[in-house]
């Protein structure tokens, strides 16, 4: 007897159900799951996060006697997030009770996670997909466009990243420290998994037309994954484009200066330098905040080893030193300009290119002393 009731309080599984209005497919979903883990001999609990329905669902959940769990905040995340608050299990099981999932798949992710992988996510491009389940727009251009970026930004072969039916541990799902609440939890996920170094392995499944309507909006909640995806990858976010911005700009700097730029015989004179000079000054500032991101996540999420072996050389004192050298080139100019036009009597003087290139460097050494401040304030470790 105490045995059971210690099965009962300590499931195997976890299995949460995020709930939006699902009266038409609710009650089937939880039947089918309770068939299958019943069939597998898989002690389980099923968790209903009711997120704000409307309709009778909160009611047939209740009906059922599955655990329900109330989340007023809107919110894919968020419905996962209080889910995850009341699950027991060793092992949580994610998927939609809207219909589009086949719950005969449970067992199979479970296997994976006995069998050593930490996170198994499916893949509905490698299973069938029923005619009319995904709309064309997302399944030929959305989702594989968001699923390439995933492989690009972060080295990975995951082919359908936004997938619903997922798995995990329950000691590396907390390892994550998830915290999306809209649709881009589902990338949230992956990325926190991929950064985290969990095992990570696909499972093809089949999808199915949905019962209900759907609440995705392709739009928004396209951007609002491609928007995370960004905000973790300052490579592509800030570094890539700023070392183009740089790399143009100095070079056109350089050719403009010496007057080695002609264009149908005519002979570029000082004003594109001007351009050149915001390229070069966007372009440095967006490589330093692709260091402010990438440290932060050093501190935050997981330690960079080459990045950290870069720090021990790269100190607040020689990035400081670096910056005042810059600026003391570029005032060093600005005096030779001062000069100049002292010797002319104060009169008309022709020095643009000089104090272009002036200004330029000034504001670098600027830029490079006290982002090397900011750089350091990031880099503070809390224990």
């Amino acid at each position: 007897m105490k045995k059971c009731e210690k099965t009962r309080d300590y499931p195997d599984v976890s299995i949460i159900l995020p709930c939006l209005n699902e009266e038409s497919s609710l009650g089937p979903s939880i039947d089918r799951i309770r068939d299958i883990t019943e069939a597998h001999l898989i002690n389980s609990e099923i968790i209903v996060v009711d997120n704000g329905s409307t309709d009778s669902s909160q009611r047939i959940a209740e009906e059922k006697g599955v655990k329900v769990a109330l989340e007023t905040e809107i919110g894919y995340g968020s419905a996962y997030l209080k889910g995850f608050e009341s699950a027991k299990g060793k092992y949580v099981f994610l998927a939609d009770p809207d219909g589009s999932y086949d719950f005969e798949e449970i067992p199979n992710f479970i296997k994976r996670l006995r069998g050593g992988s930490d996170f198994v996510i499916g893949n509905r491009f490698r299973g069938h997909i029923e005619k009319g389940a995904m709309h064309w727009m997302r399944r030929y251009l959305g989702n594989p466009i968001l699923s390439g970026i995933l492989r690009l930004f972060f080295n990975t072969r995951i082919g359908d990243s936004q997938c619903g039916m997922r798995a995990i541990k329950r000691d590396a799902l907390d390892s994550l420290n998830l915290r999306a609440t809209g649709m881009e939890f589902a990338s949230e996920m992956v990325v926190k998994a991929l950064k985290n170094g969990l095992k990570i392995e696909e499972l093809p499944i089949n999808y199915y037309r949905r019962r209900g309507k759907s609440k995705l909006k392709s739009v928004s909640d396209g951007w609002r994954h491609l928007r995370f995806m960004l905000l973790y990858s300052p490579l592509f976010l800030f570094f890539i484009p700023g070392l183009i911005f740089l790399t143009a700009g100095a070079l056109s700097m350089i050719l403009l200066y010496f007057d080695l730029i002609t264009i149908y015989g005519i002979k570029l004179q000082y004003h594109p330098m001007f351009v050149s000079a915001l390229l070069v000054i966007i372009g440095y500032q967006l490589i330093i905040f692709s260091l402010f991101a990438k440290t932060y996540s050093i501190v935050h999420l997981r330690d960079t080893p080459t990045l950290n072996s870069l720090y021990k050389y790269i100190t607040i004192e020689k990035a400081s030193i670096a910056g005042i050298l810059i600026g003391i080139i570029g005032v060093v100019i600005y005096l030779k300009i001062f000069y100049s036009w002292v010797v002319v009597g104060f009169g008309e003087l022709n020095e643009i290119k000089n104090a272009i290139l002036a200004l330029t460097l000034t504001a670098i050494g600027i830029q490079t002393i006290f982002s090397s401040f900011m750089l350091s304030i990031l880099g503070i470790k809390e224990k």
